[in-house]
C-alpha cells in the first residue's frame, strides 16, 4: 500500500498499551482518576497554566459551531486531566488550526467539537475544555500525552464544504473489526449499537473520528457497517494508525435523527 511507510513512522505512537489516566465508574456515570498512577504522568493533572499562555474561563455551549468533516491537520496530545477549578482539559499541539485561533473559537478534536480556553502561538499549543458527558460520550478518554489525533475548525461561511454538515455532537462510539487492503486503498470495518447503527445506511454519510465518509455497506445481522479509505485520506487522518479492538467516535448524518423525530406518533 502507498502509504505503508507513511504510516509505519506514526503507528508506535499509538501502538503500546500504557494505564488510562481516568475511568468511567458504570454504577453511577462518574468519571474516576486512576490511583495507581503515582509517577510523571500524574503531574498532568496538578498542572499550572503559565503566565505567557492567554486564558478564557467562559464556558458557552457551541450549538451554532458547523464543521464539513475534513481533517485540516493531524495534532499530538501534550497533556490531558484537571485543572485548579477542577474541570477536565486537554492540551494539544497543532499549527494549521492556530493559524487565526481565537478565544472561545471551536475546534474538533476527533469529531467532538471543544472550546479553545488557552493557546500559545509560539508553542503552537492550545487548551481546550473538557465536560464530563463528553467523556462519558467519547472516546476521549483513551487519549494520554503523544497519541495522534484529528483537527478540524469550525466551518465559516466563505468556507468551501468538501465533506457534509458536522455537528461535533458525537452519538456514541464504534469499534474497529477488520482492516482490509486493497490495492492502495483500505477496508475499515466498525461494529456499533443498534441505536446508532439505524441512522447508518449505504452511501451515506457519517463522521468517523471527525472525518467525512461515505458508507459503503450495512451489515445489519452483525451490526457493523464498513468504509473505504483511499490513499490520500489514509495519509491525512487517525483511522488507519489505530488497530482491530480500537475505538472511534461516531456522528450520524443529523437529517434521520430529524426524520425520525417528525415520524414519532408523539407528533402525530
Amino acid at each position: 500500500m502507498a502509504s505503508t511507510a507513511s504510516l509505519s513512522l506514526l503507528s508506535p505512537m499509538l501502538s503500546t498499551h500504557k494505564p488510562t489516566l481516568c475511568t468511567l465508574n458504570n454504577s453511577n456515570g462518574h468519571i474516576k482518576f486512576n490511583p495507581n498512577l503515582k509517577n510523571s504522568v500524574s503531574k498532568l493533572f496538578n498542572t499550572t497554566p503559565k503566565p505567557q499562555f492567554l486564558r478564557f474561563q467562559y464556558m458557552r455551549n457551541q450549538i451554532s459551531s458547523m464543521f464539513t468533516g475534513i481533517v485540516e491537520e493531524i495534532g499530538q496530545v501534550k497533556e490531558m486531566g484537571t485543572g485548579e477549578d477542577g474541570g477536565f482539559h486537554l492540551k494539544v499541539r497543532g499549527k494549521i488550526v492556530l493559524q487565526d485561533v481565537n478565544l472561545g473559537d471551536s475546534i474538533a478534536v476527533n469529531g467532538t467539537c471543544l472550546t479553545v480556553t488557552e493557546f500559545d502561538a509560539n508553542t503552537s499549543e492550545f487548551t481546550l475544555g473538557l465536560a464530563p458527558e463528553t467523556l462519558r460520550k467519547t472516546t476521549l478518554l483513551e487519549l494520554e500525552p503523544g497519541s495522534l489525533v484529528n483537527l478540524e475548525r469550525a466551518l465559516q461561511p466563505t468556507t468551501r464544504m468538501g465533506g457534509h454538515f458536522v455537528q461535533g455532537h458525537v452519538d456514541g462510539t464504534g469499534e474497529i473489526v477488520s482492516l482490509t487492503e486493497e490495492g492502495d486503498s483500505l477496508w475499515v470495518k466498525i461494529k456499533t449499537s443498534q441505536e446508532i447503527l439505524k441512522y447508518i445506511v449505504p452511501k451515506g454519510f457519517i463522521a468517523i473520528d471527525g472525518t467525512s465518509l461515505t458508507v459503503v455497506d450495512v451489515f445489519d445481522e452483525e451490526g457493523c457497517f464498513n468504509i473505504m479509505l483511499v490513499a490520500y485520506t489514509q495519509q491525512n487522518v487517525v483511522i488507519p494508525l489505530k488497530n482491530v479492538g480500537q475505538k472511534v467516535n461516531l456522528e450520524v448524518d443529523i437529517l434521520g435523527k430529524y426524520v425520525e423525530r417528525l415520524l414519532s406518533p408523539k407528533l402525530a
